[in-house]
Order: structure tokens, then C-alpha cells, then sequence
């Protein structure tokens, strides 16, 4: 390993002095593509560099006990020395963390879609919950929420809602949130007061680049519609609502939340460009071995995850087997610590997976 990181750091040296030249900045296409690369290298060669001073360090230290006659001297050195050691330790598992091949889709905006699973209107009511949610979460975060379709109910709840994400390293922070999610509570049209369990789907999808996936725009059928529900005069009016249908597929995406019939299908193509992409992603991770899969990173959608428990104010992950007794909060957008939690286990199924 760590003559892999010495060779990355000679990479990474000769890439700096590349960032200098006038040929290469004169040229934004090389540019941009080196630039790319070293910051690619940036935060392995801070580390390894940092395991090099620490590991520095410890040398002096045994070299000073081993060499010195002052006891006094000799304790203090002994000191550095264990801390020094425990440093190259801690510092050796980061680095084979972020040796591991990265997740290309981390940096990526999000596409987040919400749908009523089992229990009729009170799934309805709760897939509206989990869009609160995780629009709360995401503007805390410092990312930027925009709708692009709702389809309402008439007592306010989602049967479907699906919006976007916008920040760095969004899809890095809801990409563990696939899946069927599950509440138990009394609905709030049930008069005898008894418990109810209903589900709601929620996929995230990393938005497509161009360079990644290119539509095909003779395998879509674009039709325009009036928009529905909720949105005053103007939606009832005009055919500002497009939909959209992925021939080969069946594939279909409605977008009506923007009055520009423009805005509208612009978003619509976002979304099916990122739908393909992502169930191409999916068939190429259908082919490897399940061994080779990570256990919490599948975003298989037909998996239960999460169940979010009403009366006992609870809110327990399956995956890591996490619970929380600290529901309200967490509908509030408070999910930081099951996130954080979910990307540890995530990061050492890896670390066990490369180390196998």
C-alpha cells in the first residue's frame, strides 16, 4: 500500500506542475480534465502525507529512547511515541478507505421520487411526511430543493412527488434512503383509534451527465397536458404539462410544476435521462456477484428499510439495525446521525469486501 501512495503522490506532484504550464492552461478542455485529476488526488496525498509526518515522528522517538540517558526525556519521548503510533494506525485505515474505488455518482444532484405504497390515503399523508422531510434535511444541508411534479390527493396527501436535489455531494447523502419505508401510527381518519401500517416507496436517482448517457430522442413520445390539482386559473387553462414515454421501456415522466411548457420538459428529459442511466447502472450491478455487492448500498427499492413507530416516538433503520428515540425531530429533517451512521457501515462493508 504504500508504495501505491508514493506513486500516487508522484502522480500528483507531476500533475501540479502540469497546472503551470501555459500549453495545458491555454487549453480549457486539458485544463479542466487535469484539474479533474489532481483534485481526485487532493485529499489521499493530504493523508498519506500526513501518515509520513506521524510516521517521522515515531522514528524520532524510538531513535531518542533508544539513544538517550535522561529519564525525564526519555518518559516524554516515550509519550510521542505511542501517540505517533496510534496516529500511523488510524491514519493507515483512512488510507485504505480512500484507496477504494470511489462512488462515481457522490458528487452528483439527485432526483428523489416519493410514492404512496400500501395503506391507501394514510400512505398518501405519509409520503408527504418523508417529502417534508427530506426537503427540511437538504436546505439545512445547504443544498437547493425544486419540485418537478406532484400528484395530490384531496386530503393533502402525495400518491407520487418527485424533486431535485442540487449541491455538491447530494446523491452521497441520500443515496441510502432507497427503498420502502414503513409507519405505524393511528391515522387521522380512524375513530376507533387503532394503530395502522402503511409504506411509501422512495427512489433516489443520480442526475445524468451528457458525457454519461445521451437520450435517444427518437425512442420518446412527448405529448403537452393540462396540469392537475392544486396551482390556481393557470394550470387549469393552458397545456403547460409534458409527458413524456421512453418507447423501449414504457418508462413514462410527467413534469407540470413550472408554467413554461419549456421549463417543464427541459426538467422532464433531466428525469428520464436519469432513469435510464440509473437502471443501466443497476443491470451492470445485477452482474457481479452478490459477494462483491455492498450490504447497505444495494438501493434495492423493494426492500423495507426503515420503519418510523408513532406511538413508542421511534424510528429504526433495519439495514444497521439503528434506532432512534427521537422521531419528531427526525421528521423535521434532523437525519444527519442515521445518515452518518449508514455511510460508516457502508464504508466498513467495503473495507471487510477489499480486504477478503
Amino acid at each position: 500500500m504504500l508504495t501505491k501512495l508514493a506513486e500516487i503522490e508522484k502522480k500528483y506532484e507531476k500533475l501540479e506542475e502540469s497546472l503551470s504550464d501555459p500549453a495545458i492552461i491555454s487549453n480549457m478542455d486539458t485544463y479542466t480534465a487535469t484539474m479533474k485529476e489532481y483534485k481526485a488526488l487532493e485529499d489521499v496525498v493530504a493523508k498519506y502525507r500526513e501518515y509520513k509526518l506521524a510516521e517521522q515522528t515515531f522514528k524520532d522517538a524510538e531513535e531518542f529512547m533508544r539513544e538517550s540517558d535522561d529519564p525525564e526525556m526519555k518518559e516524554l519521548a516515550a509519550e510521542e511515541y505511542a501517540a505517533s503510533k496510534e496516529d500511523m494506525e488510524r491514519f493507515t485505515e483512512e488510507l485504505r478507505y480512500l484507496l477504494l474505488p470511489k462512488d462515481p455518482n457522490d458528487e452528483k444532484n439527485v432526483i428523489i421520487e416519493i410514492r404512496q405504497g400500501a395503506g391507501g390515503e394514510e400512505a398518501a399523508l405519509f409520503a408527504s411526511v418523508l417529502y417534508r422531510m427530506y426537503t427540511m434535511y437538504a436546505e439545512a444541508s445547504g443544498f437547493k430543493c425544486e419540485l418537478v411534479n406532484v400528484n395530490e390527493t384531496e386530503l393533502g396527501g402525495f400518491k407520487e412527488v418527485s424533486f431535485m436535489v442540487e449541491g455538491k455531494g447530494a446523491y452521497s447523502r441520500f443515496k441510502f434512503e432507497s427503498g420502502v419505508h414503513r409507519v405505524q401510527r393511528v391515522p387521522e381518519t380512524e375513530s376507533q383509534g387503532r394503530i395502522h401500517t402503511s409504506t411509501a416507496t422512495v427512489a433516489v436517482l443520480p442526475e445524468a451527465e451528457d458525457v454519461e448517457f445521451e437520450l435517444n430522442m427518437d425512442e420518446l413520445e412527448i405529448t403537452r397536458h393540462r396540469s392537475t390539482g392544486a396551482g390556481g386559473q393557470h394550470v387549469n387553462k393552458t397545456e403547460s404539462a409534458i409527458r413524456i414515454i421512453h418507447i423501449p421501456t414504457g418508462i413514462v415522466v410527467d413534469c407540470q410544476d413550472e408554467r413554461s411548457q419549456i421549463k417543464n420538459k427541459d426538467k422532464a428529459l433531466k428525469i428520464m435521462k436519469s432513469r435510464l442511466y440509473d437502471m443501466e447502472q443497476r443491470k451492470k450491478a445485477e452482474s457481479l456477484s452478490s459477494e462483491r455487492q455492498s450490504q447497505i448500498g444495494t438501493g434495492d427499492r423493494s426492500e423495507r428499510i426503515r420503519t418510523y413507530n408513532y406511538p413508542q416516538g421511534r424510528v429504526t433503520d433495519h439495514r444497521i439495525g439503528m434506532t432512534l428515540y427521537s422521531l419528531e425531530n427526525f421528521l423535521n429533517g434532523k437525519i444527519d446521525e442515521m445518515v452518518d451512521a449508514l455511510i460508516t457501515a457502508d464504508r466498513a462493508e467495503k473495507l471487510k469486501a477489499g480486504q477478503e
